[in-house]
């Protein structure tokens, strides 16, 4: 009956994020804000463009609508929790709140390493094999590739959410961090933690280093085939189409990587938190503007949907 007397401690934690920097707080909280709508309307005409347009209904832009809509629950999963936490006192997300929290977080950080790993794969084939490309990437073979990918991403969170969850806290509640995430809530438990740590370092090393060991793969055949392209015109548009999926690439992998594939001795949370706000926030929010600033067939998509749009209203 612990709980009865120090309610607040067992049900709830405190989100410390950068309390003790006031104006640092503001700044971040305006920052996130407009990252955030910026975000929701990226994402969300992405997901509108592919969908509304014919052209676009190709397997490259089936996953890059899947990896919209990701991002799009990534950033929702933490960032209007962390909004109201920046203008309150109270930095407060209930126990169940951070369950749900991390659990997100993580299936959905998960899905993000496999579903790269996949649109690598879905440009192997478009640019080394492009008369086959029709027959190897059909319809089917698609939706099984997303299917699995969400399936496994959401299978696998299960594990690390119940194994971090289950361990003892000793009433400590205060998460020197923004949001609910593993390494953090690791540095709570008040028992040894190495067994754990392990576990959850060789799941990490799997769906990190695996989906980028594919992609590289992938990249290596790629880059070989655009070499022996004669035209420096085809050159370029090959590697455009890869341009962004790399940046996007790039972004995602190395900061997540620096967040969970290091010693717990070596972690140090000041600089943990920044960097997972960069994976977790801010490289979901760039992935809708890479992917439109470089894309043409985006562009004119948005344009004719506009223009239908505006043109309906006028009508």
């Amino acid at each position: 009956a612990n709980w009865v007397g120090n309610g607040s401690s067992q049900w709830e934690f405190i989100l410390l994020g950068v309390s003790d920097q006031p104006r640092l707080e503001m700044l971040l909280f305006v920052v996130f804000l407009v990252l955030y709508i910026l975000n929701l309307v990226g994402n969300l005409a992405i997901i509108v463009v592919l969908w509304q347009d014919p052209c676009l209904h190709t397997p490259m832009y089936f996953f890059l609508s899947n990896l919209s809509f990701l991002d799009l629950c990534y950033t929702t999963s933490t960032v209007p929790q962390m909004l109201v936490n920046f203008r309150s006192t109270h930095k407060s997300i209930t126990w169940a709140g951070c369950v749900a929290q991390l659990y997100i977080f993580l299936s959905l950080g998960c899905t993000e390493c496999l579903l790269l790993a996949v649109m690598a794969y879905d440009r192997y084939v478009a640019i080394c094999q492009p008369l086959h490309y029709t027959i190897v990437m059909s319809r089917r073979l698609c939706l099984q590739m997303a299917a699995t990918v969400w399936l496994s991403g959401f299978s696998n969170s299960m594990l690390q959410t119940v194994l971090t969850m289950r361990l003892p806290r000793c009433g400590q509640n205060r998460v020197n961090h923004f949001f609910c995430e593993v390494p953090t809530l690791l540095k709570l438990a008040c028992v040894d933690t190495s067994t754990i740590e392990a576990e959850l370092f060789a799941v990490s090393a799997i769906f990190l280093l695996v989906p980028l060991g594919l992609i590289l793969v992938s990249y290596g055949y790629i880059v070989a085939a655009v070499l022996r392209i004669r035209s420096a015109q085809g050159r370029l548009k090959a590697f455009n189409t890869c341009a962004s999926h790399l940046a996007v690439v790039s972004l995602f992998y190395g900061t997540a990587i620096f967040m969970y594939l290091q010693p717990p001795s070596s972690y140090s949370q000041d600089r943990g938190k920044m960097v997972s706000l960069f994976y977790g926030i801010i490289a979901p929010m760039l992935n809708s503007l890479i992917y439109t600033l470089r894309n043409k067939d985006v562009h004119g998509a948005l344009r004719r949907v506009l223009g239908r749009l505006f043109g309906s209203k006028r009508t």
